[in-house]
């Protein structure tokens, strides 16, 4: 099967993806570690820019709630460790759920996680897998299981987009699409795989 035959496949069958991958998550997550973990007696040459931590925490976990109280994420780590030079946030095997306000629940870990940029990016290194479950939005429109896998996948938040310059897989449902570099467009739909692409399309299964 050629690369366009491929791309033009899952073209037309992602028609929805993570809506709130991370979003909320690692932005908001993020900023509330940064400003509630406790702050160490560092000395006054640590400067920003001086590379070393400004604070971190341990066994945490962070809990977002609508007004209304019901959850809307959940983050979770081994380690948190913040940097003030370039505001960034490392975490050790972070687990995350999320729900979106389509109602799906998105769910991520990693063994690294690194948000930069206030949260509008995030990364995860190392085993990393995101996962948009299957069900029906909040309009009552079914949607496919979907999953990003690859030792390094780079979300931009505010494009709504994922890519990866390493070899990556994405599948929906039973189908599989694994390519050298990855890069998804949520706004679109689409996803474009490139280098050594390779796709198996199951046959649909009988009721």
């Amino acid at each position: 099967m050629s690369t366009h035959s491929l791309r033009r496949r899952a073209t037309d069958q992602l028609s929805a993806w993570l809506p709130a991958l991370l979003m909320c998550v690692f932005a908001l997550g993020t900023l509330w570690l940064v400003r509630s973990a406790p702050r160490f007696d560092t000395p006054a040459a640590d400067a920003p820019d001086s590379g070393r931590s400004d604070s971190f925490m341990e066994q945490f976990s962070v809990r977002r709630f609508d007004a209304s109280g019901k959850p809307l994420s959940f983050l979770s780590g081994e380690r948190g460790q913040h940097y003030a030079a370039g505001d960034t946030m490392l975490v050790t095997q972070p687990r995350i759920r999320s729900t979106g306000k389509s109602g799906l629940l998105t769910t991520a870990r990693a063994e690294r996680g690194h948000s930069s940029g206030g949260g509008s990016e995030v990364q995860l290194f190392e085993n990393a897998i995101v996962v948009r479950e299957a069900g029906k939005d909040t309009e009552g429109r079914q949607h496919p299981r979907l999953q990003f896998k690859g030792e390094h996948l780079h979300v931009f938040v505010d494009e709504e987009r994922l890519r990866s310059e390493l070899p990556s897989e994405l599948m929906r449902e039973r189908d599989t699409f694994t390519g050298d570099k990855l890069d998804y467009n949520d706004k679109t739909g689409i996803a474009h795989l490139t280098g050594k692409v390779h796709g198996v399309l199951q046959p649909a299964q009988r009721k």
